[in-house]
């Protein structure tokens, strides 16, 4: 069973049957099922394909935040191979929200990071839902300055809800940090690619998402402050969180009208959850033309970076 969002109940409803049906049929319990079954696995495959025909910017919102999105630790696992995770700041700590380290990707090496939200309370709390503190984003910048170092192409997966907010992160620079890993990422003489798996909140995510190509999967998010936050300010009322959403602008294809993010890479029907397996080979596909593109070109990424966002500017 999966975690239904409030569109799928009629998914939900007919997914239910099937299993009570099967359940029946495993007992005994049942004459032969097997035609109802059919027929109502024909309906619900019907009734998903209807629900994501025409979503909504907030039920996107929904989905990109699904709990059973593969994460940054699932793409690493199934795209790259002789990961060494790296630790710390050399300042301060450790911060487990963002993830990074070098690995092979398709037996070349890579230097690969992104937030990671965690898949129950205990690795949720861990990484602290995925909201780096300042500590996180100087590994960041640790990782790249490695990579810059030794002429290591880049790979970030951004998935985050925002740079995490407390007292003691602010304390500690939060801005700076952030503004820091930013830099970083411009300033990288090798190439770099990012894709928003899930949320793109904020600087949060900004601070490993300026890269040279950046792509997002069909119903993730990227925007400068989440719905509810925007509601909150613009409206004083939480509530109106779909107005926000949908004056945002934040879906991947709103961003590629604008000529924001580079390609959207498709989702199986009902969302990445559904087909973790086939949304990783796509995305592990999409990143390695990237890297092929980059290596049949002689160009100066710090440059091509550059152009690129001031293009952004210009475009809007």
């Amino acid at each position: 069973m999966y975690n239904y969002l409030d569109f799928e109940k009629p998914v939900a409803d007919l997914e239910g049957k099937i299993i009570e049906l099967k359940k029946l049929a495993e007992n005994g319990e049942a004459v032969d099922v097997g035609d109802e079954i059919m027929r109502l696995e024909k309906r619900s495959r019907d009734a998903l394909r209807d629900a994501y025909k025409s979503l909504t910017p907030w039920q996107k919102v929904q989905v990109a935040r699904h709990p059973d999105r593969p994460h940054c630790l699932d793409y690493i696992a199934g795209l790259f191979t002789d990961f060494t995770p790296l630790a710390g700041d050399r300042a301060f700590g450790e911060d487990n929200a963002i993830v990074g380290g070098f690995a092979r990707f398709r037996g070349e090496p890579i230097a690969v990071m992104g937030q990671e939200k965690g898949s129950d309370t205990k690795s949720r709390l861990k990484h602290n839902f995925g909201s780096p503190r300042p500590e996180g984003y100087r590994k960041a910048v640790r990782i790249m300055e490695l990579a810059d170092r030794f002429g290591i192409p880049m790979v970030t997966l951004v998935d985050t809800a925002g740079a995490y907010p407390g007292v003691g992160a602010e304390e500690r620079g939060q801005a700076e940090a952030i503004a820091r890993s930013t830099s970083a990422c411009l300033s990288m003489r090798s190439p770099s690619v990012s894709v928003v798996i899930g949320e793109g909140g904020s600087g949060g995510a900004i601070a490993i998402a300026t890269a040279n190509r950046v792509y997002m999967l069909e119903h993730a998010i990227y925007s400068v402050i989440s719905p509810e936050g925007a509601a909150s300010i613009l409206w004083r009322d939480t509530t109106r969180s779909k107005d926000a959403a949908t004056n945002m602008k934040i879906t991947a294809q709103d961003l590629l009208d604008m000529k924001i993010i580079d390609a959207i890479i498709p989702e199986p029907l009902g969302g990445a959850h559904r087909g973790p397996e086939a949304v990783i080979s796509a995305t592990g596909d999409r990143i390695a033309k990237s890297l092929r593109e980059f290596g049949s070109q002689n160009m100066d990424f710090r440059e091509h970076r550059r152009e690129k966002y001031l293009a952004i500017g210009r475009n809007l």
